[in-house]
């Protein structure tokens, strides 16, 4: 079974390729999803992290307070470090898992939607790498039009994301989403073959 990693910046519709993929059938891993299932209540993770940054990082019905635990979490290098150690082995184990489960079912590949897969070097361990690529202005523009963020947050956010020429360099297929709809659907359904004859 092929592992393809799908990354792309934010504002790049990376989210909408995924879907698309989802579709045409192909089985999609959502490490964001991920990330949030194993701080879910009742996970190990989750008391762990309570431990380590404080009760009070918990609502009063026992879920995670994502804010607050990322005011702690980021505000030094070495609350960060604690935080993806705690979560990140978690995280890849329930990935782990989860690709496991798509070869036993005899799926031909698998997608794994990663915002970060080149800045963790997760790229490496990839069949096939698909970036999905939009001018910076462009994304942008939808950040702040479709989403309603502030653009001074949005350039931040950009601008703090490992950059496009980096990505694009690691690239096995790029998906240009500067276009129409139709272009994105077009892209993907070519992906989707090139996929399915891996």
């Amino acid at each position: 079974m092929k592992i393809i990693g799908l990354t792309g910046g934010i504002g790049s519709g990376k989210t909408s390729v995924a879907d698309l993929l989802r579709s045409h059938g192909l089985p999609v891993i959502d490490a964001d999803q991920l990330a949030r299932d194993v701080v879910e209540p009742g996970q190990p993770a989750l008391a762990e992290l309570a431990d380590a940054f404080g009760d009070d990082i918990l609502a009063a019905d026992g879920t995670l307070n994502r804010g607050e635990l990322a005011a702690r979490a980021f505000a030094s290098e070495e609350a960060t470090a604690r935080l993806n150690a705690i979560t990140h082995p978690r995280i890849m184990a329930l990935r782990d898992e989860l690709i496991d489960a798509a070869r036993d079912n005899g799926e031909p590949a698998i997608i794994y939607d990663m915002p970060l897969l080149v800045e963790k070097g997760q790229h490496k361990d990839m069949d096939l790498v698909v970036v999905v690529h939009v001018d910076v202005d462009k994304r942008v523009e939808r950040l702040v039009n479709g989403r309603g963020l502030d653009e001074a947050d949005v350039r931040r956010r950009i601008d703090a994301q490992t950059s496009d020429e980096e990505r694009l360099a690691v690239a096995d297929v790029v998906i240009d989403n500067n276009g129409a709809r139709e272009e994105l659907e077009a892209q993907v359904q070519a992906l989707a073959d090139r996929v399915r004859l891996l």
